[in-house]
């Protein structure tokens, strides 16, 4: 096995696969210096100005000439100019594939009344606004299995009872974005086939109100939907003592569920990556891909995500589009986003983060490349705005910034009942009500950090594992963690605080 990986034969770089030494000979030149594990090193003379490619893609310009066999990081390789803004062929539907016969997995699903399929079986407390969240948060505690095992001990088929609670609903624009867009992700959690039933808690001044908040979501107060107030209560202690009580008359019937056969066409899987490095768009951004690809063949939803991390490499997504309005509503994204960091003084280059670019990434055109391939290669239904209900089955894609719990709050918002999520650096993160699959991209990581990984992509990276093999794995592990397989982070208990809704606007 070599110590380095060539992506493409056109490409002006390779990939260290281990530290690389100084005078080591690679593709005939020297290496000069010393090349961290998973760093790009040049393989021919780069001039200043020139067009640095990998994955056969633009990932940036060099900054200042660089010699064959030298690193090719932040010192000499930049957006170039314009930021980056060089011109990008989006080619419209080039690559959409025919359709092909669906295929039949199935998996031990949660059939609701509605029809609605369920990876997991809870009940939530919503807080409608910051106010309320320690209220939320009490009633939730005590029916929690750490804190009191006994308060579900007569309910084994009820996996929890969880608060998600945020930093917002207030000091906002009534009719704004923000809210807007909290009143979207709040509807999505409270509908959620994961949830049997809901309460959500307010204070009762805030600017989210509650009667406000059901009308706009066309929602109604049932026997699993409640709403109430801590300033109509009587306070918090008899908010919490009322909300309590909510929740013991909804365990004997949520108890009631039992786990059966069901198409993998209800699943609809949420893909993330964080903590991302250099091997992320070799080993399980392209594996997760291919498990995306499986998944869509047997009627199943995937919901692609992040917009500033897939900036620079959206015109592999166009290629895909299905109709040239899915393309253009994705790039009309693109563009409301250039203008929303300029806005607020920042670039779409602020993103890689530091952990990135000590894993080996430079740009988020680079970055950008390699986290689209999360989404394999099936055709591109449909574009959603963050917290949009998804009702296209295939290759979806909805609009959320990169901030993972950010992100992926819209996509469960959106109906996601799973959530796959690569790393290189070692992201520690969890989702309710959606169990959250986390993918090694290396090897390294995984010894490091395996209590908290479901699965090793980086045997990809070693050898002897193809991408297929590998997608084939983590499409299976969709099925049995779909089926009620605890992941890792089920395991240690996250989820409740990776709920956040995307705040935009002016705090007030």
């Amino acid at each position: 096995m070599s110590n380095f990986i060539r992506l493409h034969e056109a490409d002006d770089v390779v990939i260290a696969r281990a530290q690389l030494m100084g005078g080591t000979a690679i593709e005939g030149v020297s290496v000069r210096g010393l090349i961290p594990p998973g760093h790009k090193l040049a393989v021919r003379a780069i001039a200043a100005g020139q067009p640095v490619r990998r994955y056969n893609q633009i990932i940036g310009f060099a900054s200042q000439a660089i010699a064959p066999g030298e690193h090719v990081h932040v010192h000499n390789l930049n957006m170039g100019p314009e930021k980056g803004n060089f011109e990008r062929d989006y080619a419209i539907g080039q690559d959409v594939k025919p359709a092909t016969p669906q295929r039949q997995a199935t998996f031990m699903g949660i059939r609701r009344s509605d029809g609605r399929v369920a990876t997991r079986n809870y009940i939530g407390v919503l807080s409608s606004v910051n106010c309320s969240a320690t209220a939320a948060r009490a009633i939730a505690d005590h029916f929690s299995r750490r804190n009191n095992p006994q308060a579900l001990a007569d309910f084994p088929h009820i996996d929890g009872v969880v608060a998600l609670t945020h930093g917002t609903g207030c000091g906002m624009d009534t009719e704004g974005l923000g809210m807007k867009l909290l009143e979207r992700t709040l509807a999505g959690y409270a509908t959620h086939a994961n949830f049997w039933g809901v309460l959500v808690v307010g204070l009762g001044c805030e600017a989210n109100q509650l009667n406000t908040w059901l009308a706009h979501s066309s929602l109604k107060e049932g026997h699993t939907l409640k709403v109430f107030n801590i300033q109509d209560s009587g306070g918090t202690r008899q908010t919490v003592e009322k909300g309590i009580e909510l929740i013991r008359a909804m365990l004997p019937e949520a108890n009631q569920v039992r786990r059966e056969p069901c198409s993998a066409e209800h699943i609809t899987v949420g893909l993330q990556c964080g903590g991302s490095d250099g091997y992320s768009g070799i080993s399980a951004n392209p594996a997760l891909g291919a498990a995306v690809d499986l998944l869509v063949a047997h009627g199943g939803t995937a919901i692609l995500s992040e917009t500033p991390e897939i900036y620079g490499a959206e015109h592999l997504l166009t290629r895909r589009a299905v109709k040239p309005e899915v393309a253009h509503k994705l790039i009309e994204r693109i563009r409301w986003w250039e203008e929303y960091t300029a806005t607020n003084g920042g670039e779409m280059n602020n993103n890689p983060s530091p952990g990135n670019k000590a894993g080996g990434l430079t740009t988020i055109l680079e970055k950008s490349l390699g986290a689209v391939a999360k989404g394999g290669t099936s055709n591109l239904q449909a574009v959603y705005e963050y917290a949009e209900p998804v009702k296209a089955h295939g290759f979806v894609y909805m609009d959320t910034p990169g901030y993972d719990p950010v992100s992926a709050t819209g996509q469960v918002a959106g109906g996601a009942n799973l959530i796959c999520f690569t790393t290189g650096r070692g992201s520690a993160y969890g989702c309710a009500p959606s169990p959250s699959l986390k993918l090694s991209t290396n090897t390294t990581l995984w010894r490091r950090q395996e209590e908290d990984m479901d699965i090793n992509c980086g045997e990809i990276i070693d050898g002897g594992v193809s991408i297929a093999e590998m997608g084939q794995r983590i499409f299976e592990m969709m099925l049995a963690a779909a089926s009620g397989e605890p992941t890792k982070s089920e395991r240690h208990g996250y989820g409740q605080n990776e709920f956040v809704p995307w705040q935009v606007g002016a705090v007030m």
